[in-house]
């Protein structure tokens, strides 16, 4: 599978100002790490930019050269989160050998699981909060994208029929994502049971648009 193009730091909507310089990109790197120990220590409505400068150890005129306010920290967090995802993703498919709709499911889906372990502050901005509309805005747009990159490597792997509607496979991504907006709800380390069923869910429904196997 094609790594997705996520905007990565550099060129992300989040940010003001592009850091071009090694010293630039770090501090921006080290004010985005700061805000996710915050996030996850305390929740996204606690969230300040002062509160963020301070943990960070850097001005807080220096944070508004690189981001407008809060929520654009926010925002340049889930897509940072949402980039190390895809990568997770495209690695763990392409050491898959047993291919199949139920196997690219569950390894598309505990990659995700591996990456929520990292970075808890995505479970919480993402899968609890969505109150910031440009964060919103950008994971329906990932998840959309997703699905229409998953649709096509089903295709072309022969794990789906040609004429699968776009509008399947992004509704089993939205199911997914639903199905770990539940998981994780009351849980940094996510319900077990829910992630299964959900990954059951998932797969059972694209299994209708699976293509017949080789007479």
């Amino acid at each position: 599978m094609p790594a997705v193009t996520s905007p990565a730091l550099t060129g992300s909507p989040g940010l003001r100002r592009t850091p071009m310089q090694a010293r630039s990109r770090e501090r921006v790197e080290r004010i985005l790490d700061s805000a996710s120990d915050l996030v996850v220590e305390h929740g996204v409505d606690a969230l300040s930019t002062r509160a963020i400068a301070a943990e960070a150890e850097v001005p807080i005129a220096s944070l508004y050269q690189y981001f407008s306010d809060r929520d654009a920290i926010l925002l340049a967090l889930v897509e940072r989160d949402t980039l190390e995802m895809d990568e997770q993703v495209a690695a763990d498919l392409a050491e898959l050998t047993d291919l199949s709709v139920a196997s690219l499911v569950e390894t598309t889906m505990r990659a995700y699981v591996k990456v929520y372990a990292r970075r808890p502050d995505f479970v919480e901005i993402w899968l609890r909060g969505r109150t910031n509309p440009a964060v919103n805005d950008f994971g329906r747009q990932h998840n959309r994208r997703t699905a229409q990159e998953l649709r096509t490597f089903a295709v072309d792997a022969g794990l789906a029929r040609p004429d699968m509607p776009l509008a399947a496979a992004e509704l089993a991504v939205e199911i997914g994502d639903r199905c770990f907006q539940l998981a994780y709800e009351t849980d940094l380390a996510g319900d077990p049971f829910l992630v299964e069923q959900g990954i059951a869910m998932v797969a059972a429904y694209l299994r209708t648009f699976a293509a017949e196997p080789a007479a």
